[in-house]
Parts: structure tokens; sequence; C-alpha cells
């Protein structure tokens, strides 16, 4: 009777943890879902001309992200205040207003601050290159965010000690998302309005296989970091 009345007290006490332990994991995986289809929502919502426009303009940063890494810190800041400027104002249900303010602020503070901001910016791509290899790699869901602070931290103190890397970085990221997305879009395009039959193939390989999206991320960048190396050797008048 002992011991029946031990393993019940040890039933109960371990049940709150346990579905703890689920909330987490479904919480997680619903967020990581989420990002997909913010992802896979964006990519097919493009029109052939703007997923032609997106790839263009994303193989410009790629390649040569350190002659107008500037521009596109600048550009970054103000996304990102966007963003966040949106997700506070839809607090207060003015979001068109939060979004314009939070950029116009980021914007303003990017200006005299570059070096700062190329260091905040690579931070950010370092955090999300890490997260992605943590999901394609199976890590445990609910311990996602542990990998992007692993990149975060890892991009924030690549920028202080070699600043040309961080701007490789977050222009070559930057490059591999616009390459990505609008990729998607043509694939998509094609298949959903050209192929006969139409196909669902590329939203079979994005959802069902977890690799698929950071693989090419991933890929994409390390590709504009070869490449902008390469590109910097031979350019003389390159200064940051």
């Amino acid at each position: 009777m002992d011991l029946l009345f031990i393993l019940a007290q040890t039933s109960k006490a371990t049940a709150p943890a346990q579905i703890e332990t689920a909330q987490q994991v479904d919480y997680s995986a619903r967020y990581v879902l989420q990002t997909l289809d913010q992802v896979w929502n964006q990519a097919t919502s493009l029109t052939p001309l703007q997923a032609i426009i997106a790839v263009s303009f994303g193989v410009i940063p790629l390649m040569y992200g350190w002659r107008i890494y500037k521009v596109l810190t600048v550009i970054g800041f103000g996304l990102l205040g966007l963003y966040f400027g949106m997700l506070i104002g839809e607090q207060f249900d003015k979001v068109l207003l939060g979004g314009v303010i939070g950029a116009g602020l980021l914007t303003v503070i990017s200006l005299p601050l570059i070096r700062w901001s190329v260091c905040v910016l690579g931070a950010v791509a370092g955090g999300l290159l890490t997260a992605s290899v943590w999901q394609a790699v199976h890590l445990p869901e609910q311990f996602v965010w542990a990998g992007a602070l692993v990149g975060l931290i890892a991009g924030g103190m690549i920028s202080f000690v070699v600043f040309k890397l961080a701007v490789m970085l977050f222009t070559s990221f930057a490059g591999a998302s616009l390459i990505t997305i609008g990729s998607f879009g043509l694939i998509y395009r094609y298949e959903t309005f050209v192929a006969d039959p139409p196909t669902m193939n590329l939203n079979h390989i994005y959802y069902g296989y977890s690799w698929f999206l950071p693989l090419l991320l991933i890929g994409w960048t390390f590709i504009g970091i070869m490449l902008q190396l390469r590109f910097l050797k031979r350019s003389k008048e390159y200064t940051v």
C-alpha cells in the first residue's frame, strides 16, 4: 500500500510539469508554423513581376552589399522600426501610425550610428540563421529561442571584431531572403497557372522538409559572403 501511495504522489507531482512541457512544445511548434506560413503567404502573394524584381534586387546585396551597405543599413533599420512600431501600435489600435513613427525614428537613429546599426543587423542575421539551423536539424522546438540567442550573440561579437564580415553577413542574408522569396513566388505561379495539371510540389517540400527553407537561406548567404570576399580582394577603394 505504501508503494502504491508513493507512486500516486509521484504521478501527481510530475503531471503539472509534463503539462507545462507539452504546452511549451505546442506553443513553439505553433510559432514556428506561423513563421513558415508568413513566409509562404508573402511569397505566394507576389505577382510574377514582383517576384522577378525581388530576385533581381536580391542579387545586388548578395554580391555587392559591401559597396552599398550604408543604404542597406538605413533601409534595414527602417524596416525594423516599421515592424516593431506596428506591434506597439497594435496595442493602441494605431498600427499605421505606430509603423510610420517606428520606421522614421529608427531610420533617423541609424544615420549617425551607422557602425552600431550594422552590428545590430549583423546580430539579427546571425540569430535568424542559427534559429534556422536549429529547426533544420530537428532540435527541440521549444528551445528554438536558444539557437537564435547563440547566433544573436555570435553575430554581435563578429560585428565588433570583424566589421567587414558583419557587413557581408547581413547584406548576404538580406539578398538570400529576397532571392528565396522571389524564387518561391515564380515557382508557385508556374505550378499553379502554367503547369498542366497544376501541382503543389513546392508546397509539399516546403512544409514536409524542415531543412528546406533553412538550407536555402544558409546556402545563399554563404555564397554571398564568398562572392563578396572575392570581389573585395579585387577592390582597392573599399573602406568602411
